[in-house]
């Protein structure tokens, strides 16, 4: 029984590392579709561009909440086998205790990247708008210097 917890214990740390591993890879990516985002920004096509960003960020930000949904679920199910197995070594328990945090550790990273994808939701509604109004007033401003050109070439006319 030992042995068995023993190893259901390193398989808990591995998939502890490795849902550590994800997490940082998905901090990376949100910084690096940030900079695509800033990219993207600077193009004339920016606001079909930009909504197609956003969904493909928000899809990208949903996909990597749910396989950290689904991990944690998996840790609390492995949690609960070992609550059902009675473990009595005061080792086991330790180790118990220790994954207990850890699960609560991902569970708290999962609603900070929740909070952190939700604040780049609004931050990307907010750009898009603020370009939509931008592109208002770029055209307004093209209008205006079409018709202060007639007025001119009118003057210079007469």
């Amino acid at each position: 029984d030992r042995d068995t917890d023993k190893k259901r214990i390193e398989e808990l740390l591995e998939e502890n590392m490795v849902l550590e591993i994800a997490q940082k890879q998905s901090m990376n990516e949100s910084v690096h579709l940030g900079w695509e985002l800033e990219q993207l920004s600077k193009s004339t096509d920016l606001a079909d561009t930009r909504k197609s960003f956003v969904f493909e960020l928000n899809e990208c930000a949903s996909s990597r909440i749910l396989k950290l949904e689904k991990d944690n679920q998996s840790l609390q199910n492995t949690i609960q086998e070992l609550r059902d197995a009675s473990l009595t070594s005061r080792e086991s328990s330790l180790k118990f205790v220790e994954l207990e945090k850890e699960n609560q550790q991902l569970s708290k990273k999962i609603e900070k990247l929740q909070n952190q994808i939700e604040k780049e939701k609004q931050s990307n509604q907010d750009l898009e708008t603020l370009s939509e109004e931008l592109i208002k007033d770029k055209e307004q401003l093209q209008v205006a210097m079409e018709t202060l050109k007639a007025d001119k070439d009118r003057q210079v006319q007469n």
